[in-house]
């Protein structure tokens, strides 16, 4: 018999590439640390510490000396003071003390039958003789100017004489204003012709 040959098969072969080690499994915790690590790779390194200069002490100042500060003077007394006990007398005071501020500016004699301007004015004065109001009890309104400068005239008189017996007062006056800008006081007139 004959014999036959067994065939066998072709064997082929084939290149198989060489396969790396398989990989273990990597567990949820490990993929986690990975991408911390990549984060914290990518992250900016922190600047390194560098000690700040210690600044020079500061000046010493010294406070100022507080100011001397003195005491005010004691108040001085009026120099006038009236001891009128009502204001009608107190007028008369008041009246010279305007003469006596204002001398180049009394008309001597008896004035003329018509006079420039006739106020009646009423004064306020407190108890050191300053002048706290005035008020026009009858106002020469067509001589404005006339009234500007009687009210002028009596606040740049002040101090007035001190009212020590009545503390404060209010008195009246009648100024008679003559067309030159002299003027009289009806309390101290010499009088019209």
């Amino acid at each position: 018999m004959p014999t036959k040959h067994m065939r066998h098969p072709p064997v082929t072969t084939t290149r198989t590439r060489p396969q790396p080690p398989a990989r273990p499994r990597l567990g949820l915790t490990h993929v986690w640390v990975g991408i911390a690590a990549f984060i914290a790779g990518c992250a900016t390194p922190p600047a390194p510490q560098v000690a700040e200069p210690v600044p020079p002490p500061a000046p010493v100042v010294l406070p100022e000396p507080a100011p001397v500060v003195q005491a005010p003077p004691p108040l001085a007394a009026p120099a006038k003071i009236s001891n009128a006990p009502t204001p009608k007398e107190y007028r008369r005071d008041a009246a010279a003390h305007l003469y006596e501020k204002n001398r180049g500016r009394i008309y001597t004699g008896k004035m003329p039958p018509l006079l420039y301007a006739v106020g009646v004015l009423q004064v306020d004065v407190d108890g050191r003789g300053n002048v706290t109001d005035i008020r026009w009890m009858r106002a020469p309104t067509q001589a404005p100017e006339v009234m500007a400068d009687i009210e002028r005239s009596v606040r740049s008189a002040a101090p007035f004489p001190a009212p020590v017996k009545m503390g404060r007062v209010t008195y009246t006056d009648t100024w008679l204003w003559h067309k030159s800008g002299r003027f009289q006081l009806d309390t101290l007139t010499e009088g019209q012709m």
